[in-house]
């Protein structure tokens, strides 16, 4: 009878609080088999009484250690979501920067490809204003060489027929004028034609 006493008060501690739950066992007690025994005397009010006082004092520790733990759970799942955030936006930094970079980068590769195309254009024109004077002065040198071999052919032909017109007129005027005075005509002659043929 005495164990259906403690199951009820353990139902009653459970369902109710515990000033309702010590007052019912009271009254069930004191129903029992009629037993006369003051409340506080009894063995079972105090094991009652102990174990108020112990869970008592065991769930107010133990409530502070549990919300304590969810509180420093929540205290550490809020720093991870913090350094989380700290680093995608750092990571959205870094990228925004290389982007950055990149586009400079791209700027300055086609800034380079244009000042080489415009070098590469200089150069050639260059090469060509080069090319087309040395041409040129190439065939200014032969223009100049054949007029100097011109010159000189006509000079060698002038001299040349010079020397024929000089020995044809002695022989003529050998063969004409006889003596001394057709020796002193063709000394003339001889001496007029270089004259007459420059």
């Amino acid at each position: 009878m005495m164990t259906r006493v403690y199951a009820g008060a353990v139902a009653l501690l459970a369902t109710s609080g515990f000033a309702q739950a010590a007052d019912s066992l009271v009254e069930e007690a004191a129903k029992a088999e009629g037993y006369s025994e003051p409340f506080l005397q009894q063995a079972e009010t105090w094991v009652l009484a102990g174990f108020i006082i112990f869970v008592a004092a065991v769930a107010r520790p133990l409530w502070r250690a549990m919300t304590g733990s969810l509180d420093k759970r929540a205290e550490a799942i809020k720093a991870e979501l913090d350094e989380a955030q700290r680093l995608r936006e750092e990571a959205q930094h870094t990228l925004a920067e290389y982007q950055r970079k990149q586009r400079d980068a791209l700027a300055e590769a086609e800034a380079i490809i244009a000042e080489a195309r415009e070098e590469a254009k200089r150069m050639q024109k260059a090469t060509e204003e080069r090319t087309s004077a040395s041409l040129e002065r190439r065939e200014q040198q032969a223009l100049d060489m054949i007029a100097a071999a011109e010159a000189r052919a006509v000079a060698d032909v002038r001299a040349l027929a010079a020397d024929v017109a000089i020995d044809a007129t002695r022989r003529v005027l050998e063969d004409v004028v006889e003596g001394q005075k057709g020796d002193e005509l063709i000394n003339e002659a001889i001496a007029e034609v270089p004259a007459k043929l420059n």
